[in-house]
Formats: structure tokens, C-alpha cells, sequence
């Protein structure tokens, strides 16, 4: 793997430094004896930066960790100053619980990317941006898997079905890397790579980090699934070989474009087996599929589930070309049972989920 500087180490800033993917970059970019100036909301909270410092204290590496906050244009002038290379993964990742997802999503992952960008066009050092984007900005309903005719979403595919109304995550997603591209066409002192992964699984750092696929495992397990499951499908990969995939992208000179980044496609059903086969009846996994009409008709019950999202995405199997992704970034991906099984493991051990007592 060639980097810009031949095999230099460099200076890289990673923003949403203790976030669940951005954890395992720091601790990587350590390991390999990198510069990481790192960015968090608030330095003074332990909870928020101990895990990072602890990466820190036996790697050849050196971590600096700097305030900053997506919203505050400026704020990452500082942490900036003398990197080569700007990894940029912090994005509100929020799925429910908001009222109005503009303000909660859309607005923060777009300023968020343009305050970021903005400080890369002022700071003569940067040479390379890597964003954290999603699958969500190739699609937005499972359904379009149909319009591909060999049957699995690539790079050249771009999200145009989600709106505010419908979707919002993926839509900010959307409106994010589009935004991304355009600062990058107009200007010529650094070039963007951007990650696109699917589902991410996998031990985490910190027992603070938040993300999606915490919450489906956490529902398979306690019993809300349990009457059945709804037939939705995902793309997963682990969040070992996310990480790896950014630093890759950073370091790789010919790394251009856009990578998707995914392992294998899973449905609900699937996941919940893989856990089944090692925990059994310890906990309330599901055991059986629910019927589409019956997903379609409990939607508006099931929280921020819609009638059209069913529709549209129960049902339809998708898959992705992850093979650009092997080719110029190296991943050799791992299985992702294993990644399960550890990501469960630890909900275990941090006690946000407790078997059931053997009679």
C-alpha cells in the first residue's frame, strides 16, 4: 500500500473522534504510529475521550484531542492545523425519538460537512478528505434492487427515492456527500474518498457509542420481536474492517471515488439465528417471520415505521458490490457470525441485556 509520503507517518484529523466507528480509526491510526488530532463535542467528559486515551497509552502514535462542534463553523481551525489528511465521520445518527428531522438530521450532517469542508479549503496542509457516508446515499427503499439488472447496488448508484418525509436518515446522508462532491469539484488543493458502508456490527470501544445495529440486537433479544420478525434485509459489515477501510482510503494514493462496504447481506430472521445457534433460549429471540400484511398493518405501531417504508422494503433481498472495495483498498472482509456473536457478547458484559435464569 503506497501513501502519500512513502510510507511517512502522518498527521490526521479524525472528527467525532469518540464515535463507534471513528474509535476503532484512532486506535488504528495509533497503533500504526500516526499523528491523530482528534475532535469530541466536549473534551472535559471522560466518558467521551477515556477510551481514546487508553488507545493512546501504548501506541507509538500521538493523540491530541481538540473541542469542536459540527454546528460551529470555525470550530475545527485548530484542531486542522498541520494535518495531511482530514477523516471525517461525525454525523447525527438518529433513527426515532426526534421531532422535526430537519433540524435533527439533516441539518447538522450538511452544515456539519460544509463547516468541515470550508475549514479543508483554508488550510494549506490538508491533501485529502475521507467522509464517512453511507449505503443509504446509493439507495433509499430496498425495493429499487429491482431496477439493477444483475441484482446488487455499485458505486455509480445515487439515492434519489428519500426525502425529508420519507427516509430522513438516508436523506441527510444524501444531501451530505452530494454536498461533499460539489466543494471538492470546485476547488484543486486536496481530492475526497468517501466510505459508503451498510449495517455496521461489532465490539465496540467505549460502552458509551451509540448505533443502529445496537438497537436491532438489543429489540431480536428482549422479547419486542419476539411474536415475529419482519422479512427486512440488510447489508453488515464489521466495524474493524470500516475502520481499516478509512485508513486505507487516507494512506492509498490511488485510492479515488467512492467505496461500498459490505460483508454479506442478512435478514432480521438471519441475525437472529446466528445468536440463537450460541445463546439458544437464554434469550427471547424471534421464531418466526411475520406475514408482510401483518408488518404493513402493525407499522404505524412499530414506532417510526410507516406504511410506505414496509411497503417498500419488506421483502426485497438486496445485495452490494463490495468487489472495488477488495480490489483497491486491500479489505479482506471478516464473517460476519463472528462479529455477531463478539457485538452480543459485549451488550452481555456491559449489562444492557441479561439471559434469562435456567430453570
Amino acid at each position: 500500500m503506497t501513501t502519500h509520503n512513502d510510507d511517512a507517518t502522518q498527521t490526521i484529523l479524525v472528527t467525532g473522534a469518540s464515535g463507534y466507528i471513528a474509535s476503532w480509526i484512532v486506535k488504528y491510526l495509533l497503533e500504526a504510529g500516526h499523528t491523530v488530532h482528534a475532535t469530541v463535542r466536549d473534551p472535559a467528559r471522560q466518558d467521551s475521550v477515556a477510551h481514546l486515551q487508553r488507545a493512546s497509552r501504548n501506541a507509538p502514535g500521538k493523540l491530541k484531542i481538540f473541542k469542536a462542534d459540527l454546528v460551529n463553523p470555525g470550530s475545527f481551525q485548530e484542531a486542522m492545523q498541520g494535518c495531511n489528511t482530514v477523516i471525517h465521520t461525525a454525523s447525527p445518527f438518529i433513527l426515532e425519538g426526534y421531532t422535526d428531522p430537519n433540524e435533527a438530521l439533516v441539518k447538522p450532517a450538511v452544515e456539519g460537512t460544509r463547516n468541515v469542508l470550508n475549514t479543508v479549503n483554508q488550510c494549506a496542509s490538508v491533501q485529502r478528505v475521507v467522509l464517512t457516508s453511507s449505503v443509504a446515499s446509493l439507495h433509499g427503499d430496498n425495493i429499487e434492487i429491482k431496477n439493477k439488472s444483475n441484482g446488487m447496488f455499485n458505486e455509480s448508484d445515487w439515492n434519489t427515492s428519500s426525502s425529508i418525509d420519507h427516509n430522513p436518515y438516508h436523506f441527510s446522508k444524501v444531501k451530505a456527500e452530494q454536498l461533499a462532491w460539489e466543494m471538492q469539484k470546485n476547488q484543486n488543493l486536496w481530492d475526497l474518498v468517501v466510505i459508503n458502508p451498510s449495517m455496521v456490527v461489532g465490539p465496540s470501544i467505549t460502552k458509551n457509542s451509540q448505533s443502529g445495529s445496537i438497537d436491532i440486537l438489543m429489540q431480536l433479544a428482549d422479547g419486542r420481536l419476539g411474536i415475529g420478525v419482519p422479512q427486512l434485509y440488510f447489508g453488515v459489515v464489521d466495524v474493524r474492517d470500516v475502520a481499516q477501510a478509512h485508513i486505507a482510503a487516507a494512506l492509498t494514493t490511488t485510492a479515488k471515488g467512492r467505496y461500498i462496504l459490505s460483508a454479506e447481506t442478512l435478514s432480521l430472521m438471519g441475525i437472529a439465528s446466528h445468536l440463537k445457534a450460541k445463546w439458544g433460549k437464554q434469550f427471547r429471540f424471534p421464531f418466526i417471520i411475520s406475514p408482510k400484511f401483518l408488518t404493513w398493518l402493525a407499522g404505524p405501531l412499530l414506532g417510526p415505521v410507516t406504511r410506505a417504508f414496509v411497503s417498500r422494503n419488506v421483502g426485497y433481498r438486496i445485495a452490494f458490490d463490495n468487489s472495488k472495495s477488495r480490489n483497491e483498498l486491500g479489505l479482506h472482509y471478516r464473517t460476519i457470525k463472528n462479529s455477531l456473536v463478539e457485538h452480543f457478547q459485549q451488550l452481555i458484559d456491559d449489562d444492557l441485556l441479561k439471559p434469562k435464569a435456567k430453570n
